[in-house]
């Protein structure tokens, strides 16, 4: 029985390599596999797990964010953000890339939605970058690896969906992740300087045109308002103020005054907010009860014991474990989307971690890492799709594969580097537990 577990595995991420629909392919292969070798009546405890699901209060941040992320698109904000941070920093060789770096983590804290950030950027900074006689490559890989921040500076979908997949409070998932996404922020800017040092010709400084006196007053005005969304929604959590779900509430209420205030708040607008929020929600939900499903029926085909048994049984321990499952991650992610992973892979995973010792905190942060660089890794990184879609018509495919080759490097290094010293992402939630006693 438990061979037909894995059989049903390998035949879902098979149609899902093909293109077939995520949610529909978990369904059908659960339906089918389950109904063949458990029967039908086996699916009688599947509406009691769906009604889990609806009723789950951390996962209503979930369209709570998502509304946050696309009125803040609507708003103005990162177009403003682009043109302050290339004024301030355009005087430094590589100054472009460093201001493209902090947009995108400030559009992480806040939008987190990284189509739109990787669209945005490279419609209004690539020109831009490529006119003042940046390198292709660097260009690009700086605009898509900024992007996919979101993925890991909270509040993050991802770390939502982790965070209820693996069993751990989405608020001190948030306060692990700050560390190791501020981590990988550096290390992106830290590059592009001593790239920028050692060629100075891949990234030089902007013209002295394209800079003013008045930037004081520009930076405050550009500044002050996201980081005031950042720490109402995190700040809520961090302070013990509210829970996720309700400081998601705060973020959509920040973000509709925001967009009030730069004037684009408009019944168009929302009307488009709530079409996306409803679809990427919608959408979401789907594949999750597919994954119960097909859950449900990998339990019950013996599947989780079988991987149970093989992954304890490797040599090494925990170090072994952990090494296959970041590379099995890793692996998937040149195909999978990160929430195909997340609903198959993730909870075959978490249960073994655990039973290992694994602080189940660190490993959420481990996968949140390591699922970031689905979205860069060729040939199906979405980040990179969304960037050449938006980029000037000279700007071709292989040039972004190559631009890209360097952060992914960055962000398989910042994984080792929280894998081997916990306490990266351990420390922030320590401290505030430490202080709430």
């Amino acid at each position: 029985m438990a061979i037909w577990a894995i059989v049903m595995l390998a035949a879902a991420i098979a149609l899902l390599m093909l293109g077939y629909p995520v949610a529909f392919t978990l369904g059908a292969t659960a339906m089918l596999f389950g109904g063949l070798h458990l029967g039908l009546d086996f699916f009688a405890l599947l509406p009691l797990r769906i009604w889990g699901i609806m009723t789950n209060f951390t996962l209503l941040a979930v369209p709570l964010f998502v509304f946050m992320g696309v009125i803040l698109e609507k708003s103005g904000l990162a177009e403003e953000l682009l043109e302050t941070m290339g004024r301030l920093f355009g005087r430094l060789r590589g100054g472009m890339g460093v201001s493209i770096v902090i947009v995108g983590a400030l559009l992480a804290a806040t939008t987190g939605v990284v189509g739109a950030t990787v669209v945005t950027m490279a419609v209004i900074a690539l020109p831009v970058m490529l006119k003042h006689g940046y390198k292709a490559e660097l260009a690009t890989g700086t605009i898509a690896a900024s992007g996919t921040l979101g993925q890991i500076v909270p509040p993050s979908i991802v770390l939502i969906l982790l965070g209820d997949i693996v069993g751990v409070p989405v608020g001190k998932l948030f306060m692990a992740a700050v560390t190791p996404g501020l981590l990988l922020i550096g290390i992106f800017m830290l590059y592009i300087l001593l790239l920028a040092k050692w060629r100075p010709s891949q990234a030089p400084a902007l013209s002295v045109d394209d800079r003013d006196g008045s930037l004081l007053p520009r930076v405050i005005k550009s500044l002050i308002p996201p980081l005031a969304l950042v720490f109402a929604v995190l700040g809520s959590i961090f302070f013990g103020i509210a829970s996720p779900t309700e400081s998601a509430a705060v973020g959509a209420l920040g973000a509709m005054l925001l967009a009030a205030a730069h004037r684009r708040l408009n019944l168009a607008n929302l009307r488009q907010a709530m079409r996306s929020t409803t679809r990427m929600t919608s959408m979401v939900f789907l594949i999750l009860i597919g994954a119960t499903a097909f859950g449900l029926v990998f339990r019950g085909l013996g599947g989780d014991d079988l991987v149970h048994r093989v992954m304890t049984d490797l040599p090494g321990g925990e170090w072994g474990f952990l090494l296959l499952s970041m590379l099995i991650i890793f692996i998937l992610g040149f195909f999978l989307d990160f929430i195909e992973i997340s609903f198959i892979v993730v909870p075959i995973l978490a249960p073994i971690a655990i039973h290992l010792g694994i602080d189940p905190l660190w490993f959420a942060v481990l996968i949140a890492l390591n699922l970031q660089t689905s979205f860069l890794t060729p040939p199906f990184g979405f980040s990179l799709f969304y960037l050449k879609a938006a980029a000037p018509p000279g700007v071709r495919m292989e040039q972004i594969y190559r631009g890209i080759l360097p952060f992914v490097a960055i962000q398989i290094a910042a994984l080792v580097g929280v894998a081997l010293f916990p306490q990266i992402a351990l420390w922030l939630p320590t401290l505030m537990d430490q202080i709430a006693r």
